[in-house]
């Protein structure tokens, strides 16, 4: 294709990425690097009879005056990013002069806002992910080997999760769970102990999203690879069974090297789909137990009095910079692959 055709036949796609993912970015950046205005206290004396008293207040005035000259507030610079509420480089420095041990200063760490979410989120991500991927393909090659009259009813059972909404699911388990619930007053019974709550621990709290988010995110890997199951060449499958391959060989030395390339544009979706997890956790109500860096964005702008858009844009743009280095290894591996191809 000559370079002009290929320009003009991308531009259009190139002109909605640069105003809806690059421009939206750049502004989220220099949001991060400001913070909000100092409000203006004016202090004011008043005198009586018994002498005189200090009273101050806010002159909300010139606040909004400073608001409206600077809209974007005072420039901070990377503070936002390394103060207590993020990286807090200070903090991990005196944890790491002040721990007797390394489990006391992983302690510490694990305790500071950012560190706290950053664990759940990539815990769910690299327990999720390899759930979905190996079930979704082992459902898919379960359904391919059924009978036609049956495929059609179980494929759409199979993607019920995928049309319920996410918030709406969770909602659903979250009142299953509740000792009212099916789920919870059943093991209540099971253990003969009415206390008994599933929202009260931590490790059944993150036990019950990881769960969700498996059941959810399923149908989309399953549906993918069972479409790439229709392309593998029936040929090569023939072949390998006239050669003496079990089922188990064919599967692993023909249909999986065929749907490569699938596994890892599955692979780059749920990365990048797990990373940002957040409908979960508000419909479990699970932020005492549970938080991620996408509720902790969703914290910060929801603040009533002030919202903190520095601190929601310094979130999202370590947010973006975790999902890049994710996906990086799958990108080489692409690649890589690409190259070896073309020669």
């Amino acid at each position: 294709m000559p370079h002009r055709t290929f320009f003009w036949f991308i531009l259009p796609t190139l002109t909605a990425m640069i105003l809806f993912i690059a421009l939206p970015i750049v502004s989220v950046f220099i949001q991060s690097l400001h913070i909000e205005h100092e409000q203006v206290i004016v202090v004011s004396e008043s005198c009586g009879p018994f002498g005189c008293t200090e009273t101050t207040s806010v002159d909300t005035g010139a606040t909004e005056e400073l608001r409206r000259e600077r809209p974007l507030g005072r420039f901070n610079g990377i503070g936002t990013y390394t103060n207590r509420s993020h990286l807090a480089l200070e903090e991990i420095r005196k944890a790491w002069d002040t721990a007797g041990t390394i489990g006391s200063f992983f302690s510490q760490i694990l305790n500071l806002p950012f560190y706290k979410a950053l664990t759940f989120t990539l815990t769910y991500t690299f327990v999720v992910t390899p759930f979905v991927l190996v079930l979704g393909l082992a459902i898919a090659v379960g359904i391919n080997n059924l009978p036609k009259l049956l495929k059609g009813p179980t494929i759409f059972v199979s993607l019920l999760p995928m049309m319920v909404t996410p918030l709406v699911g969770s909602l659903i388990l979250f009142w299953m769970v509740d000792g009212d619930g099916i789920i919870g007053a059943t093991l209540q019974l099971i253990y003969d102990d009415s206390a008994l709550s599933l929202k009260a621990s931590p490790v059944l709290t993150w036990t019950m999203l990881i769960v969700y988010g498996i059941w959810h995110i399923l149908p989309f890997s399953f549906i993918v690879f069972y479409a790439g199951l229709q392309t593998v060449p029936r040929e090569t499958i023939e072949a390998a069974m006239i050669d003496g391959a079990t089922k188990w060989q064919r599967m692993m030395n023909v249909v999986v090297p065929h749907l490569m390339p699938i596994v890892i544009f599955v692979t780059l979706i749920l990365l990048m789909d797990n990373f940002r997890v957040f409908e979960p956790i508000v419909g479990f109500s699970a932020e005492a137990h549970a938080q991620s860096l996408s509720w902790i964005i969703f914290k910060d702008l929801r603040e009533s009095a002030n919202p903190l858009y520095s601190s929601a844009g310094a979130t999202s743009m370590l947010t973006i910079l975790g999902v890049a280095v994710l996906v990086t290894p799958v990108l080489i591996r692409t690649w890589r692959d690409f190259r070896r191809r073309s020669h």
